[in-house]
């Protein structure tokens, strides 16, 4: 099976996973208006695509749900059990994703005492295993994590992952403990590079070796190919700058105008209907309104009109009628 990460050209620009974000929705939107070389799904249980009941599938199988616009495309799982893990791999291959990504980083206290997420930072062997379930479903097996858990733990820790060799390593340039609560420290993203380069080929030949991507505080395409070039990692994953900016990978030299800015909230609103209505709450939409509608003059009085409706059509009349500077 094609390794899709071997046929990025370096460096390359990835759409981060994020919870009740970037949903099926909202990849759609993007996929329009500014593709990025990969895509992520939001993060999903493993054990719940097992196990859940028939109203928790469908609400499982929407977070996976894509289109082929999205291509190249990888799910994002956790859980701490292996053979649960090797079981949703072969899953998610059926359903025609191009790889399986591993979370290794999420800080939810949750996610923690379940044994997944951060939590694994401290489980080495268990992480590992998870690497080699995944693995056996043939798709190429990356994953998402941070320095360490309530420290720089890199030598330790990234030596462990890359034991198994994964086809990529997302670092999300900050501890668990630290949460988004510091600045990322974008010099443990070169430390990265230069602990893989050491294990995997010490000649610096990183053409087959596991791609390392940098994370965190990422402003847009520009300050991405800065820090990339800056630690000489291959990609660099963004998340928080695409909030109410679906045109962020296509690298546009003009903001987008209000009414632009409000046709794509619109468009995302429309996208929700069609794809998620049934099975998403639409308070999941409230947290993009602020934006989209922000800089400039009456953006606070749309949003109180947005952040007080109920229904997706209803936001969509509230700003068809709304009056915008020129």
């Amino acid at each position: 099976m094609r390794n899709v990460w071997q046929t990025l050209k370096k460096p390359f620009f990835v759409l981060a996973p994020m919870e009740d974000v970037t949903d099926a929705a909202f990849r759609a939107l993007i996929a329009r208006h500014g593709k990025p070389d990969v895509f992520f799904t939001e993060f999903t249980s493993a054990d719940g695509l097992l196990y859940a009941d028939d109203a928790g599938q469908r609400k499982l199988r929407k977070k996976l749900l894509y289109s082929d616009s999205e291509h190249p495309i990888i799910a994002q799982l956790f859980t701490s059990d292996p053979a649960r893990m090797e079981h949703a791999a072969h899953i998610v291959r059926d359903m025609g994703f191009d790889g399986i990504d591993i979370n290794m980083g999420c800080p939810d206290r949750a996610i923690g005492k379940s044994r997944s997420g951060a939590a694994l930072i401290k489980d080495t062997a268990r992480a590992r295993s998870l690497i080699s379930a995944a693995k056996k479903s043939g798709l190429p097996v990356s994953v998402k994590t941070r320095v360490g858990y309530a420290r720089d733990e890199l030598d330790t820790w990234l030596s462990e992952l890359l034991a198994e060799e994964p086809a990529a390593i997302t670092i999300h340039a900050r501890t668990r403990n630290e949460l988004s609560d510091v600045p990322a420290r974008w010099e443990f993203v070169a430390k990265a590079v230069a602990i893989r380069n050491a294990i995997q080929n010490p000649r610096g030949d990183t053409s087959r070796m596991t791609k390392i991507l940098g994370n965190g505080d990422v402003r847009d395409i520009s300050d991405a190919r800065a820090k990339a070039d800056a630690t000489g990692c291959d990609g660099v994953m963004l998340g928080r700058a695409i909030y109410g900016n679906p045109w962020l990978f296509a690298d546009r030299v003009h903001p987008p105008a209000p009414q632009e800015r409000v046709s794509a909230l619109i468009e995302h609103l429309m996208l929700f209907d069609q794809l998620l209505s049934e099975t998403t709450s639409y308070a999941v939409m409230k947290k993009h309104f602020k934006a989209y509608i922000s800089g400039w003059d009456g953006a606070r009085e749309l949003r109180v009109g947005l952040m007080n409706t109920d229904t997706s059509a209803e936001a969509r009349r509230v700003l068809v009628s709304a009056i915008l500077p020129a």
